[in-house]
């Protein structure tokens, strides 16, 4: 049964966690925002769109931020608990440090479940969700161009006008002028063009028409007549949601299995598949590593005479370290998937470098020095 200062720890915990967490999403957020809403309302797209990207973008967020957010809440509850002498007295009363931690683990496993729901289930949905709707976007960016009788501007320097689109599809009488080269301007014009849908961006096929080459250091004009010419409208309007499906937006249990269907889907390969399935246990192990790691440091406290402080910045180096060590094994298994163990080398550091902690704090003779005692005659008792 968890105790009552278990659960008034497990409060302050969570509380504190609930606001990290969303301090950290709104600032990622908000730095998000600002490019994203340029893009899609310079593309004509409405707030509404703009919302929804940002919903669906959410899940991802708060997967990587909750790791931190749990490491950054721990530090503050104990540390606060320190100084208002709280933990002393509860220590005086026979709690050990391994005793304390028993709140911390309850949370470090609700923060590791949390991740597991997100890196499981709804990150990966709402990835592919996310790539529905850029090309459902990106289609209607296309759709834009095939305006009859309007001068429109795709891009910056680039202006397109169709006089006319008919019934077979068939855009008669074009105008296209291309300034985006600062030394080169080019002007083309057709009698009629097609607009083709290609893998990265559609292609437009003039035919009968003309280019217009402008140097603008030189002033040379330079005419070339065509029969047929392909234009790339890549930079322009890009189709980045067509084709095929990424790694991170297949479900764990597909990943896991690689099969040769999912690596032509995806065109990744057995080891990055795996890699990404192990990447998720992982990083939820995380989850739970993080705040015992960060209490476990933090409990040696009081008995450094510099002060918690010192002990803060050791539990940021400590982090620091598991990440890198996680980040070690993640390659390890990128390189071969037979060696999938090492994804949870950083987890199982962490864990034991927080029990090797805990017992440090528990051994406080250990921390303190002998102090030699003399007589008044100089000797020594």
């Amino acid at each position: 049964m968890i105790g009552r200062f278990d659960k008034y720890l497990m409060t302050q915990l969570l509380t504190l966690f609930g606001f990290f967490a969303l301090v950290l999403v709104l600032v990622y957020w908000v730095n998000r925002a600002v490019v994203l809403f340029d893009q899609l309302i310079a593309n004509g797209q409405s707030a509404a769109v703009f919302l929804e990207i940002s919903v669906l973008s959410l899940p991802n967020v708060i997967r990587i931020v909750l790791p931190i957010a749990a490491f950054a809440s721990t530090l503050y509850v104990t540390n606060r608990l320190t100084t208002e002498s709280e933990l002393v007295v509860v220590q005086a009363t026979g709690f050990s440090p391994w005793r304390l931690a028993r709140a911390v683990v309850y949370f470090g496993l609700i923060v590791a479940v949390l991740a597991s729901v997100l890196g499981h289930f709804l990150v990966p949905s709402s990835l592919r969700q996310l790539a529905v709707r850029s090309d459902q976007i990106a289609q209607n960016m296309t759709a834009r161009l095939l305006t009859e009788g309007q001068f429109i501007h795709p891009a910056d320097q680039v202006t397109f006008y169709i006089r006319e689109i008919s019934p077979q599809g068939e855009l008669l009488n074009i105008f296209l002028s291309d300034s985006r080269d600062a030394k080169v301007q080019v002007t083309y014009s057709a009698r009629e063009a097609l607009l083709i849908r290609g893998d990265d961006a559609p292609t437009l096929i003039m035919f009968d028409g003309m280019a217009q080459a402008l140097d603008t250091e030189n002033r040379l004009l330079s005419v070339t007549r065509f029969d047929n010419f392909a234009f790339d409208l890549s930079g322009l309007v890009e189709l980045t949601g067509l084709g095929g499906i990424r790694p991170q937006e297949l479900g764990t249990g597909v990943l896991l299995q690689a099969s040769e269907t999912t690596q032509a889907l995806t065109g990744a390969s057995r080891n990055t598949l795996i890699s990404e399935a192990h990447d998720r246990f992982g990083n939820a192990l995380n989850g739970f590593v993080a705040p015992l790691v960060g209490f476990a440091a933090l409990m040696l406290g009081g008995f450094s005479r510099f002060g918690i402080w010192r002990q803060i910045a050791g539990a940021i180096g400590a982090l620091i370290f598991i990440q890198m060590i996680t980040r070690i094994g993640q390659d390890i298994v990128q390189s071969n998937a037979n060696h999938w163990p090492a994804a949870y080398m950083g987890p199982l550091a962490g864990v034991i470098l927080a029990a090797l902690l805990l017992e440090l704090a528990s051994r406080p003779g250990l921390f303190r020095r002998r102090h030699r005692v003399t007589t008044p005659d100089g000797g020594s008792p």
